[in-house]
């Protein structure tokens, strides 16, 4: 188990709901999925490490949590503004976390 945090270093994590434009597979890459996520405020680019288990095109319209504060990072040569959160499951693949309702583009995670 990691070290424990404060609840102030937790509140500074922005959790963000939005829903997914676009998806294709990063060139090069087993594993990651490049993603045009609307937040509501506006549309960004997410690289995710999920393409083992989920086809690109099955994506599309869905809704997702990302980390919307985290700094860019660039992974494969594409630059990625946040994280999708994603468990794993006994097999060791991602299972995106996602809403069980719809709920507005950018609605804040508590």
């Amino acid at each position: 188990m990691k070290e424990g945090i404060s609840f102030e270093d937790f509140s500074k994590i922005e959790l963000k709901v939005g829903t997914i434009l676009e998806a294709s597979p990063v060139e090069d890459s087993n594993k990651l999925v490049k993603l045009t996520i609307d937040i509501g405020s506006e549309k960004r680019q997410v690289i995710a490490g999920i393409k083992k288990a989920y086809q690109p095109e099955s994506l599309i319209g869905g809704q997702v949590v990302i980390v919307a504060n985290l700094a860019p990072k660039s992974l494969a040569g594409l630059e990625s503004h946040g994280m999708v959160l994603a468990a794993h499951d006994a097999d060791g693949l991602p299972i995106v976390l996602r809403p069980d309702k719809q709920v507005p583009n950018g609605s804040e995670v508590s």
